[in-house]
């Protein structure tokens, strides 16, 4: 048996284009069926999760809009924007079903990485923010950010 290296070396693809656009309310953590093409793509890093969302449809959830890079070396390759299939339970589906009815509310995908050799997603429950929102978050973020500066300064 191979001594294997401890540790996960995958890369965290995050969307960080959804905590500015949102609110997040909620974090939930679910399987994703995948090719094999797909899962060599995304152990790469080549994902982008910007304008992607996730919906409830016939009793299944499904992520749209996710754009998985076609693995160079591979000998079928997959469609990069394909529909992929979230893996969850159906109590879970049914919650995120009555959540997402409320106007306004929706499915976003914060995160894709591996957890313990499986492809992971992590949805958040998300309510749209408005343009004042966005100025008070950044506004905030800055405040935050010169505090710490000074603070760190004023140690040394």
């Amino acid at each position: 048996m191979k001594n294997r290296p401890q540790g996960n070396f995958s890369p965290r693809i995050a969307n960080r284009k959804a905590l500015h656009d949102y609110f997040i309310t909620a974090k939930l953590e679910c399987g994703i069926a995948l090719l094999g093409s797909e899962v060599k793509s995304l152990r790469w890093g080549r994902c982008q999760l910007a304008e992607s969302y996730a919906r409830v449809e016939r009793g299944e959830l499904y992520l749209y809009g996710c754009h998985i890079d076609p693995y160079e070396k591979a000998f079928i390759g997959h469609e990069p924007l394909r529909p992929r299939k979230l893996l969850v339970h159906k109590r879970e589906i049914r919650k995120l079903e009555l959540e997402t009815e409320q106007r306004g509310t929706t499915l976003v995908p914060l995160a894709m990485y591996f957890k313990d050799g499986r492809a992971k997603v992590e949805l958040g429950i998300a309510r749209g923010k408005q343009q004042h929102d966005k100025r008070d978050s950044i506004k905030r973020k800055e405040q935050d950010r010169e505090l710490r500066r000074v603070t760190m300064t004023h140690r040394r």
